[in-house]
């Protein structure tokens, strides 16, 4: 596809600019010469060509609106669009956050009783709405960890995270001051009870678990987990990422959790990905309730007010309260669907990912054959010890069959590893068509594997070296015959 400049044709025009009616100055007269552009190099092209060009460019971007996102973990699911609708209306989205508690009324109602329904979805005695993002919902819970073992004057140093966590929940441990220590899985993709015994001593503040984890996999000792962190006075936390899995079938609060953030750019119902918005919100047990960041919303008889009173508070960790439009969507998307609806949402999220293991489990390797919640996870190491094709060969691949490749590479103790979370949102056909990419490639690995090392074949561009791309991004535009700018 030509660049914007290789379409520049000199005396086209997009503009007509009229004649000035004020008087004309002589801008050195009031600005540095060395300043002033002379020669802008702008392309100059007709509106039909602006336009025809820049729609070219958007189809060359993939969304969930124009297909399938078969992303582990990162619930890139379809969101209704009524609750966007909902989260432009005036009376929200006009408003300003300094405007007076008067004014704000239904806003705090709102963000009250959303902090009430993840209370009652989740299982805990309190939520805060401020975190922006799952990772900073993360730091906010090691945080309150931290301060509410400062109170107790106990000096702990170390936190636990299992080998098959998110990613993000080691550096959020460490911000806080927290030694790291990984603790095993057993050969079911559970926690290892004994390794977790063994490592659960008297200065370990947390254990950080995903539940279900990243290999998809609900954690079949969580009661025993439990016991064996707070037999030791530790803080249970869960990261809960993967809440698509579980909604209305269990609440981490009655299986012995005691802070667990909620991403709700994920389960309920936001655009997710380019970095925001997001919201993690965080919720906590009786005990951790005074640690919670300020402001809170309280109800004040038949009125809502933001409350700072609350001496043991972390504090604030996001300007204003939250991102407020993030908390709209998932507000409306708990209202329209209701308790029956977002169990539904876990029936369909768990059938699909397991319709898609069973599917393509003659294919790929599965490390862990067994039921599976929202993701699944298999191993192109038969590809790559037959026929030499790598798991990223093979999601470069299906860019050709019309779909998102899934996260590969992770989990780590997987080798080769595809995550695929299907979510509740695919129907089967959309599954089928997807299934029958995933086999095609994989007899295509043992029929032509060197054609397969190639792809993306029909991308729009051909396959990058992915070392070179990263560590030297060349982002300038180049004219034709100056070198290879891409």
């Amino acid at each position: 596809m030509e660049l914007i400049f290789e379409k520049s044709r000199p005396g086209y025009g997009g503009y007509q600019v009229p004649k000035t009616d004020v008087p004309e100055i002589i801008l050195e007269e009031y600005i540095d010469s060395s300043l002033i552009r002379e020669d802008l190099s702008l392309p100059e092209v007709a509106e039909i060509e602006v336009i025809r060009h820049y729609t070219a460019l958007s189809r060359m971007n993939f969304g969930v609106d124009t297909g399938f996102y078969p992303l582990g973990s990162c619930t890139m699911k379809y969101n209704p669009k009524i609750n966007e609708d909902l989260s432009h209306l005036p009376a929200f989205e006009e408003l300003h956050p300094y405007g007076p508690e008067s004014w704000s009324q239904g806003s705090l109602q709102l963000m009250y009783e959303l902090k009430s329904f993840l209370c009652e979805i989740f299982g805990m005695a309190d939520f805060s709405l401020q975190p922006a993002a799952g990772a900073h919902g993360e730091l906010t819970g090691m945080i309150i960890c931290r301060k509410y073992f400062d109170k107790k004057k106990e000096r702990r140093s170390k936190i636990l995270i299992p080998d098959t966590a998110h990613g993000t929940n080691p550096a959020s441990g460490a911000l806080c001051g927290y030694e790291v220590v990984t603790v095993k899985s057993d050969r079911d993709g559970n926690i290892d009870l004994d390794h977790l015994g063994r490592m659960m001593t008297d200065d370990v503040a947390a254990l950080m678990l995903t539940n279900p984890n990243t290999l998809g996999l609900f954690e079949r000792n969580i009661e025993a987990v439990a016991d064996i962190v707070h037999i030791k006075g530790g803080i249970l936390y869960g990261d809960g990422a993967n809440a698509n899995a579980f909604l209305g079938k269990c609440r981490p609060g009655d299986l012995g959790f005691d802070i667990i953030q909620v991403n709700l750019h994920k389960t309920f119902s936001s655009p997710h990905g380019s970095g925001g918005p997001g919201s993690g919100p965080v919720g906590v047990a009786p005990h951790l309730v005074d640690f919670l960041p300020i402001p809170r919303v309280v109800r004040d008889g038949e009125a809502y007010r933001m409350e700072y009173d609350f001496p043991d508070s972390i504090g604030r960790v996001k300007s204003f309260y939250g991102n407020f439009s993030v908390l709209l969507r998932a507000y409306a998307y708990i209202r329209s669907l209701g308790a029956e609806g977002l169990m539904k949402v876990a029936e369909i999220a768990v059938l699909n990912a397991n319709y898609v293991r069973t599917r393509l489990k003659p294919f790929f390797d599965l490390p862990y054959d067994r039921m599976c919640m929202h993701e699944c996870v298999f191993s192109g190491r038969r590809q790559l010890a037959n026929w030499g094709v790598k798991t990223a060969h093979m999601a470069k691949r299906l860019i050709d069959y019309g779909f998102h490749p899934p996260t590969v590479y992770f989990p780590l103790i997987v080798p080769e590893a595809m995550m695929i979370e299907p979510t509740e949102t695919e129907s089967v056909t959309m599954l089928d068509k997807f299934c029958e990419a995933m086999i095609a490639i994989a007899k295509e690995a043992e029929k032509a594997p060197e054609n397969l090392k190639k792809a993306p074949l029909n991308g729009a561009i051909s396959q990058l070296d992915e070392v070179l791309a990263a560590r030297e991004p060349d982002i300038r535009w180049k004219k034709r015959g100056e070198g290879n700018g891409h």
